[in-house]
């Protein structure tokens, strides 16, 4: 069974293209993670400000492992954030 992360980011529109290009700049960089499946970045057509960030994991333990990695720290940096809220959203693929 599957396991799914939803980071749900907050980013005002003249932070959206910072957010998008961080992200295209690390593109693949998450896919040699152990137990990584699927990554989307999801862009807010109308009626919120708010990305969807997407993973699909092989299970929990993965999703930590990858959270608690230095590969992980090296891509969240010190850089000033582009979202101004996060909330993660925790789902199993049924």
């Amino acid at each position: 069974m599957s396991y799914v992360v939803v980071n749900v980011l907050t980013v005002p529109a003249d932070q959206a293209e910072t957010l998008e290009a961080r992200f295209a700049a690390r593109k693949g960089a998450v896919d040699s993670a152990p137990g990584f499946q699927h990554f989307e970045l999801l862009r807010p057509l109308s009626g919120t400000q708010e990305y969807l960030v997407y993973t699909r994991w092989e299970d929990q333990a993965s999703y930590e492992a990858w959270r608690e990695s230095q590969q992980f720290a090296a891509g969240h940096g010190n850089a000033r954030p582009a979202a101004t809220g996060s909330q993660i959203w925790e789902f199993e693929v049924c």
